[in-house]
């Protein structure tokens, strides 16, 4: 199906001659319908998104994102920022609008003997496990090798290393920024603070950030895996988990799911990556696997970047998905048995209910030190409903809001920025926590007409 055609957020179509003088001036690719990568590049990780942009300005450098940004503003044209696409609410693309495509910046500079790193804005999270890994040293990042660096560390980045290095924010010393007048700015703790504060949890809402220079870690090779266990048994697995992570060592990071074999049977999941000495990590995960008979025990060494992707295969390309998450007050027995009761009645085989425990560093740092204010929160709640059939959307949708509200009970009434889909503005809000008034604040002065507003927005008041 071809484009719609580039237009104005007014309805008015832009004339050929206007994107042809974009065109002479851009050192990338700008793809609209009719041409040959128009499908392709409008098509994300999500299935159930399903968008046409009126052009794709795939950006070779950040001369171009400030053209693009440039044009955009100066034509009144729609604006969706894409860095690795793997937002599940599909907020890399829009109708009719520009897509601003960092997928061609992916440049990686590690600097190994300060520790540092600097990346480029369309980088995933393996292109940066493999350069750093060459020098053992790692990112805090996510858990999805596919994930792209920049929203996952924009909305606060949670992975297998939270606990013992803080959250992928926290671990950045300064980033690049277009903004929307088409300046370049530097956010760092000498340069334009409040900025600098303000990108460190609260999303894509000031410019496009075209790049990010994070502290590494001496992270090399890692004791992980998979801890499987008949459904029935989830009930004991749930508290026996509950308990152990109660004085678990901070380079203990575990995560409990309900999901399915690749065979479709329903099993527990525990999955576990110690990033400490392995003799220690062993002792450490001692108690978690003395737990009754698994179905499969395939805890072991393994590089860090196998342990990045261990769980790329259940989140495939082309899938249709919906998820609801919530962090929980506490994992009580209600609590367990809600998720467990809900999680058996699944529609999907590939859908997946997971239980990620958090605390450690990133529980150290203030609430107001960084945008992302919920550091206190324990357990997140993630509800990943997948499915293949289109037709099944309606049952599978209805589904995941029906869990979602019989846990309600259990909510702190705060949300992880990463994994909300398409939510109401209240808990866009909630997600952002005690630090919303001040993100506003910074809004105000970066992006006061809310050129960037296809994200997890924050309305400003100029």
């Amino acid at each position: 199906m071809a484009s719609r055609g580039l237009k104005s957020l007014d309805g008015a179509a832009l004339g050929i001659d206007r994107i042809e003088a974009l065109r002479s001036a851009f050192r990338g690719q700008l793809v609209s319908g009719g041409d040959t990568d128009y499908e392709t590049g409008r098509r994300i990780w999500n299935a159930s998104i399903d968008r046409h942009p009126g052009v794709i300005a795939r950006c070779a450098g950040v001369a171009d994102v400030v053209e693009a940004v440039n044009f955009a503003r100066e034509n009144g044209v729609l604006v969706a920022v894409r860095g690795g696409g793997h937002n599940v609410g599909g907020r890399a693309l829009c109708d009719d609008g520009m897509v601003i495509d960092l997928s061609r910046m992916k440049g990686i500079h590690v600097d190994a003997q300060n520790r540092r790193a600097r990346v480029q804005g369309g980088a995933l999270l393996g292109d940066v496990d493999r350069e750093t890994h060459l020098f053992g040293l790692a990112v805090p990042t996510g858990i999805i090798s596919k994930t792209g660096i920049a929203g996952l560390t924009l909305g606060g980045g949670v992975g297998w290393l939270v606990r013992k290095y803080g959250l992928t924010c926290d671990n950045v010393l300064s980033f690049e920024i277009v903004t929307a007048d088409g300046k370049v700015l530097i956010a760092s703790a000498a340069e334009n603070k409040d900025l600098f504060w303000a990108l460190r949890g609260g999303g894509g809402n000031f410019g496009v950030v075209t790049s990010f220079e994070y502290r590494l870690h001496p992270v090399s090779t890692v004791l992980g895996g998979l801890i499987l266990y008949p459904r029935d048994q989830a009930t004991t697995v749930l508290r026996h988990y509950r308990e152990f992570m109660k004085s678990a060592p901070d380079e203990l990071a575990v995560y409990a799911g309900l999901l399915s074999a690749p065979d479709g049977t329903p099993v527990v999941a525990l999955i576990a990556c110690h990033c400490g000495e392995l003799e220690e990590g062993e002792a450490a995960l001692k108690p978690l696997r003395a737990l009754g008979t698994p179905l499969m025990d395939a805890i072991q060494p393994m590089p860090f970047p196998k342990m990045q992707s261990l769980l790329d295969g259940g989140f495939p390309d082309g899938a249709l998905n919906y998820w609801k998450s919530a962090f929980l007050r506490e994992l009580g027995d209600d609590a367990i048995q809600t998720v467990i009761d809900h999680a058996n009645r699944a529609l999907s085989p590939q859908t997946a209910v997971v239980l990620e425990y958090y605390g450690g560093a990133a529980g150290r740092v203030g609430a107001s030190e960084t945008a992302f204010a919920h550091r206190e929160a324990a357990y997140s709640l993630g509800i990943l409903c997948r499915w293949t059939d289109p037709a099944e959307s309606p049952r599978q949708i209805a589904w995941t809001r029906g869990f979602a509200e019989a846990m309600r009970p259990y909510y702190s009434g705060a949300y992880l920025l990463n994994f909300l889909d398409a939510e109401e503005h209240d808990t866009i809000r909630a997600a952002f926590g005690s630090n919303y008034d001040r993100l506003v604040a910074v809004k105000n002065r970066y992006d006061p007409t809310n050129f960037f507003h296809l994200n997890q927005n924050i309305k400003p008041t100029a």
